[in-house]
């Protein structure tokens, strides 16, 4: 079964038939018609019809390749009915299966395109065509779950019939019209393989189509939608084919074929390695990449295999206990991303400025090096392999989800009859010596290992609503979560409460999830369990059965970020019910005033305090006793997202002054309360530390000599308006006292003010409109400075209202 392959790496080739249209148009780009910066709508708009006149060709040759697939498919059936039939009716139903149906819609799509190019005018609209033909994908899906059956069915019918052979080896296909070429002769198993690879031919020109279509235009939100829905669409097929398979001969003439294969962190001898694990049709083998020469063949090496005959998962509460793991902190994880963002940073300001190939070479192999420390200690999931023979095996992963994909490949390959057996060091080194030939994935996955031209993925903030889910069997006890990827592994970020007792749980959760970098999200389904005898002896935490699991791609061209846009994500027979939008993170903090000053949220703190004859504004004191009260030992409190719908009752309960916002505080989900007292901070118009002062606090953070560091940050203090100084007096306590439970909550100064130094002291307009920097640059370099400021007085013995006024200035109080 082929895999289709979805990168857009490759742009469609122009037809000879754009070129000799006679419209007058050059198909080669002129300079600068496709750089964003330069190129101007109309450029831009000549371009689009470039790309179309191209696709057009393209989906003639595709019309006539399907006729003639078509064409024997009537005299056949005519035959079937026959005493003499060539094939019976159900084999050429299994055969033609769908065939008719692609046919009709990519002739009704030609038909209403052709002549929008033919006679263009740049105001001509037709994203809905693209649109309308994306949401017709449903029958390419049934056309590729039946396609390995087609192709067996026409191969077996080919041997035992010879005049069947004789049609499906030389179908004729029509040249286009305007062509010299009257017609082509193709072979049966080549034009079934064309649906397949038509549907990754229209992803790309959606990819074009945008590329050259201006963001006002009536058709841009249209081609969003079409290449959305297409690359769901990719993703999902991707998921249910088999990839691309390819096998090695065992000594025995047996064909050994590779099912799965990637990079997982191994805990061996209490430390950590990192492994390519290869799945084979009947044994699961470990490696490590052998260090060699410059220029000699890169090999593996075998560190262990286990026949799948005799593999076995241990249920969580059989497995023995699992040896001592050494975590790394979350601020150290949380530190070395601001190092590899900062060294990012570097090597773009390198490039831009024509810097020495030495100097980024040096700043990439260090890149390198930090992102593979990241990978090799911040996942945390075991993963237990046990050999019925004896030895046991464990993995760590970052993601519950990758987890269950290989479990689930292993036990599908399990349900065939295999047989135990053991490997002599010949046939073993065979096999790990085929291992670089066949694999699938090649590269550790960091980013230093990606090409310049692939996607950087998205940095802002992801808002997603999961709204329900239906398909399942019988009631039980259902929740959601949601991964994002980050520097080159899984988190999970987010997760939805648990509804009880239901076959079609009703979530309606809102998430805001920041990104950093991200190309996919994950959502996975459980069943709840409340069994205290299924305790996982690896971690203490009773398992959860995970119910369905599905993935879509984060394409900064096809994610909406305006309007919020619902879908739909099948897993196992399990239908959940989503909806996005993105925010880039310049947008999600841009600090705009509320135009109504009765409220709090949006208004300057001064004004609160005073209309409240307050020193704290009453929604801070409010939040934080609730924090303090019953949320000081919650695991990631002021981390983990609370559900947006219940941070939006909160505001809206304490801008309209409500007396039953203290008995809501009481009710609700104390990650909402957190969550409420961040997007406060967030959206006042100006930062709690002044856009005054932010550039005097940016210097501050970066003096050296520690006594000059104390008496500007002190000074920086004093020069705050009262009203933000006592308020920020308040919360540094808070903070302080929340951090003192790291043990249970995991909460750490450093990761405090990784959550708030942002929100605190991000200024109201970004100061580097001048020159356009990457999204991950700005992010990497502010960010850093705005948690070291905030660490600066977490970390600091306590500061008091009183004394800091007392002392004396020793200089001028002008900033």
């Amino acid at each position: 079964m082929p895999y289709i392959d979805e990168s857009p790496t490759m742009s469609p080739q122009l037809s000879t038939r754009s070129q000799e249209s006679g419209d007058g148009v050059s198909p080669t780009p002129t300079d600068g018609l496709g750089t964003g910066g330069e190129r101007d709508a109309g450029k831009g708009l000549e371009m689009r019809k470039l790309v179309l006149s191209g696709f057009l060709a393209s989906e003639e040759i595709y019309i006539n390749q399907l006729e003639a697939l078509l064409l024997p498919m009537k005299p056949l059936k005519a035959t079937a009915t026959t005493s003499q039939p060539v094939l019976t009716i159900q084999q050429i139903e299994t055969i033609f299966y769908k065939i008719q149906d692609i046919y009709e819609i990519h002739k009704e799509f030609y038909d209403s395109l052709c002549p929008k190019v033919q006679q263009w005018d740049s105001k001509v609209t037709l994203g809905h065509l693209f649109q309308k033909l994306a949401s017709q994908l449903g029958v390419y899906k049934a056309f590729v779950d039946n396609y390995k059956v087609a192709l067996e069915t026409a191969e077996k019918c080919s041997q035992s019939n010879n005049q069947f052979q004789k049609i499906s080896e030389e179908l004729k296909v029509k040249g286009p019209k305007d062509s010299k070429e009257n017609h082509t002769s193709v072979t049966m198993e080549a034009l079934l393989y064309k649906p397949i690879d038509r549907v990754t031919r229209s992803t790309l020109v959606l990819h074009d189509l945008l590329k050259h279509t201006p963001a006002d235009h009536p058709d841009y939100p249209l081609l969003q939608d079409a290449l959305r829905i297409s690359q769901n669409f990719l993703s999902s097929i991707n998921e249910d084919i088999d990839p691309r398979r390819t096998a090695v001969t065992t000594p025995k003439g047996e064909t050994r074929q590779l099912v799965k294969d990637g990079f997982l962190v191994e805990l061996s001898e209490g430390s950590r390695k990192l492994r390519h694990v290869f799945l084979f049709t009947d044994v699961l083998l470990c490696a490590k990449l052998k260090k060699t020469a410059v220029g000699k063949h890169q090999q593996y090496d075998c560190k262990w295999y286990v026949p799948l005959a005799d593999l076995v998962f241990p249920a969580p509460e059989e497995s023995e206990p699992c040896p001592q793991v050494h975590t790394i902190p979350d601020h150290e994880l949380e530190d070395m991303k601001m190092k590899i963002s900062a060294i990012k940073s570097e090597v773009q300001k390198e490039k831009a400025g024509k810097g020495q190939s030495r100097a980024i070479e040096r700043l990439k192999k260090k890149m390198f090096e930090n992102e593979f420390w990241l990978l090799l200690n911040s996942p945390t999931i075991p993963f237990r392999i046990h050999n019925r023979n004896g030895k046991s095996y464990l993995f760590l992963l970052s993601s519950d989800y990758e987890r269950s994909e290989w479990r689930e490949a292993i036990q599908k390959l399990q349900k065939k009859d295999l047989q135990a057996f053991v490997l002599s060091s010949v046939e073993l080194q065979v096999l790990t010596g085929s291992c670089f030939k066949l694999r699938t994935v090649h590269n550790i996955p960091v980013t230093s290992n990606k090409d310049d031209d692939e996607s950087p993925g998205l940095y802002g903030f992801l808002h997603v609503i999961v709204h329900s889910a239906k398909g399942f069997k019988q009631s039980a006890n259902l929740y959601c979560t949601l991964e994002v990827d980050s520097f080159g592994y899984f988190v999970s970020k987010a997760k939805t409460r648990v509804f009880r007792d239901t076959t079609e749980p009703q979530w309606n959760e809102e998430f805001e999830i920041e990104l950093e970098g991200s190309q996919s999200l994950r959502i996975l389904c459980y069943e709840k369990c409340y069994d205290k005898t299924k305790l996982n002896k690896d971690n203490n935490e009773i398992v959860d059965k995970i119910m369905g699991k599905g993935q879509v791609q984060l394409d900064p061209q096809a994610v909406p970020t305006k309007n919020w846009h619902m879908d739909v994500i099948e897993m196992n027979g399990i239908k959940v019910e989503f909806s996005m939008k993105f925010t880039s993170r310049d947008m999600s903090l841009k600090r705009t005033p509320s135009k109504k000053q009765t409220g709090v949220f949006g208004v300057k703190i001064s004004v609160v305090t005073k209309r409240e004859r307050s020193k704290v504004p009453y929604i801070v004191r409010q939040c934080v006793e609730e924090v303090e009260k019953r949320g000081i030992e919650e695991v990631g409190i002021y981390r983990i997202s609370g559900v947006a719908t219940d941070i939006q009752a909160l505001k809206a309960a304490f801008d309209a002054n409500n007396k039953d916002v203290l008995v809501m505080l009481s009710d609700m989900d104390i990650n909402a309360i957190a969550g409420t007292l961040k997007l406060y901070f967030r959206e006042l118009p100006e930062p709690l530390l002044t856009d005054r002062l932010y550039p005097a606090f940016m210097e501050g953070i970066a003096l050296s000599d520690p006594a000059a560091k104390e008496n500007c940050m002190m000074h920086l203090l004093r020069s705050l308006p009262d009203p933000n100084l006592i308020t920020f007096l308040f919360l540094l306590e808070h903070l302080k006292r929340v951090a003192e439970k790291e043990p249970i909550n995991k909460m750490s100064l450093h990761n405090l003010a990784t959550v708030f130094g942002p929100t605190l002291l991000r200024p109201s307009e970004v100061e580097s409109k001048g020159h356009l920097t990457l999204a991950s640059d700005i992010w990497s370099h502010d960010v850093m400075a705005q948690v070291q400021v905030l660490l600066y007085y977490l970390q600091h013995p306590p500061i008091s209202f009183a004394e800091l006024k007392r002392n004396t200035l020793y200089f001028s109080t002008d900033v």
